[in-house]
């Protein structure tokens, strides 16, 4: 499109991200942008309190959707499934192919609507505790992001409320809310935003090596992009890359099983997010901070309130309820909140049952024997410090539930399999081969991937206070 005609449709609807350069939008996408709904998203960290080892990682969950929505766009593009720049900026302009690609990058850039304050670090916080989950009337989903965001694109039919404004476009809340969950009936579409390589992990990994300065996350975008296709599969159009880019998709799923093990989930990068957690689900069994059930609540009847659900509501509650001396009766409390208000780091408990290890998915036996090392020896923790500790003498412990992996493992694909032709699922990497054929990236035969494909990484973390480490160590339970 000449820059001359888009300058006269879209004046004032152009975003300039750090990694992408110029970013248009359509003038729905405008109109949901700035709703208190997507606003919310500027005061989110995009990872949590990771600012306290990494002190540029300040960005926020409004750009890393916005660049997921870019990367959606740039797919339909490669593979081409998207329409021309002057039909999809003509807000005239309507046709079926037009709406499928609006439809996809909506979907991209609602993905996260639902994020929580400091994104996954309090929302595992909510999906333990359960408000709406375990209610009466409930239909057994998380209470997690994901539902949450759902909630808002279909339960906010008012003005300036996002189910408005997709109606006003006549796009479907329930479509796009569908494709958020990654449960449309259009295989592709859930393949370019959940899959092993989508356009949501496309943004997170270089958007959160820029902002942290480290290149853990770096992989060759441009060459990823460019080799991307689609290829017919049992009546279905999937999503496929050219074997030519083999080593592109080896280097971006090894970047993103180092960024896990070595920032997001190691000691140092993961230590305040675990405080943070434990705390939050002690505030939701107070009725401290707000619940699941009233988040919904304030979705659809008060969108101001729950636009001040976001980091600054967070850390004022924390320092609100410590100055009040809501913390006093619980010292294990007090000083968790103080450890994040002030950025006071807890110890580390260093042990053999404590350390990193390369496991195999598919021996659960082999899982459980370290899970249940780790849990032991937290136990054997406990017992020490309620015999010969005080209330000072207090640990968080963090043993990971889900596993870091490079990709799912070709046994635990077929055990979660839904169709009946495994190419259609979702989430695995698919190859198109030289010779036309359409493999799974654990199947790829000169794939270093599909060599280690069955290993992940065991990650524990447990932290302490500064007395009971010295008693940890003065009794020789700890190195």
């Amino acid at each position: 499109m000449e820059a001359s005609k888009y300058k006269n449709k879209n004046k004032n609807k152009i975003i300039f991200d750090p990694l992408y350069g110029f970013v248009h939008l359509t003038s729905l996408e405008s109109e949901i942008i700035h709703t208190v709904f997507y606003q919310r998203l500027r005061w989110i960290k995009q990872i949590g309190f990771s600012f306290y080892t990494f002190p540029g990682a300040e960005h926020s969950r409004f750009g890393h959707s916005i660049g997921v929505m870019f990367n959606a766009h740039k797919i339909l593009k490669s593979i081409g499934r998207s329409v021309s720049d002057t039909q999809l900026f003509d807000a005239s302009f309507d046709s079926p192919e037009k709406k499928r690609h609006q439809s996809i990058r909506l979907a991209a850039l609602l993905h996260d609507l639902g994020t929580f304050c400091f994104s996954h670090t309090t929302e595992m916080s909510y999906i333990r505790y359960g408000d709406t989950t375990n209610s009466k009337n409930s239909k057994g989903h998380p209470d997690d992001h994901e539902h949450l965001g759902s909630w808002i694109i279909k339960n906010t039919n008012y003005e300036n409320g996002i189910s408005f404004i997709l109606k006003k476009y006549n796009i479907d809340p329930q479509q796009i809310s569908d494709l958020v969950k990654g449960v449309s009936t259009d295989i592709l579409a859930n393949q370019i935003l959940h899959s092993e390589v989508d356009c949501d992990r496309m943004d997170y990994l270089l958007r959160d090596a820029h902002y942290t300065g480290l290149n853990y996350g770096t992989y060759d975008r441009e060459y990823l992009l460019h080799h991307f296709c689609t290829v017919n599969t049992a009546g279905h159009d999937i999503l496929a890359i050219k074997h030519n880019a083999l080593h592109c998709v080896e280097d971006f799923l090894n970047a993103r099983f180092a960024w896990y093990s070595q920032v997001v989930r190691s000691a140092r990068g993961a230590k305040y997010d675990a405080l943070a957690e434990e705390l939050t689900f002690y505030l939701l069994e107070k009725g401290q901070i707000y619940s699941y059930s009233q988040l919904l609540d304030m979705v659809k009847n008060d969108p101001h309130k729950f636009f001040s659900f976001n980091d600054n509501y967070y850390m004022s509650l924390i320092l609100r309820l410590h100055g009040e001396g809501f913390f006093d009766k619980n010292i294990r409390m007090k000083e968790i909140a103080e450890c994040i208000l002030f950025e006071k780091s807890p110890k580390t408990i260093r042990c053999v049952e404590f350390k990193q290890r390369i496991l195999n998915q598919d021996e659960p036996n082999e899982t459980e024997k370290y899970y249940r090392r780790a849990k032991d020896k937290v136990q054997e923790i406990h017992a020490v410090l309620k015999k010969k500790g005080t209330a000072k003498d207090w640990i968080v412990e963090d043993i990971p539930t889900k596993s870091i992996v490079f990709t799912k493992s070709k046994k635990r694909i077929i055990k979660t399999q839904q169709y009946p032709n495994i190419l259609l699922e979702r989430d695995p990497t698919k190859i198109l081969t030289d010779s036309g054929e359409v493999q799974l990236l654990v199947d790829v035969e000169n794939s270093i991937i599909a060599k280690i494909q069955s290993s992940y990484n065991f990650v524990p973390n447990v932290y302490c206070s500064e007395s009971a480490y010295q008693l940890l160590k003065a009794e020789n339970v700890i190195d």
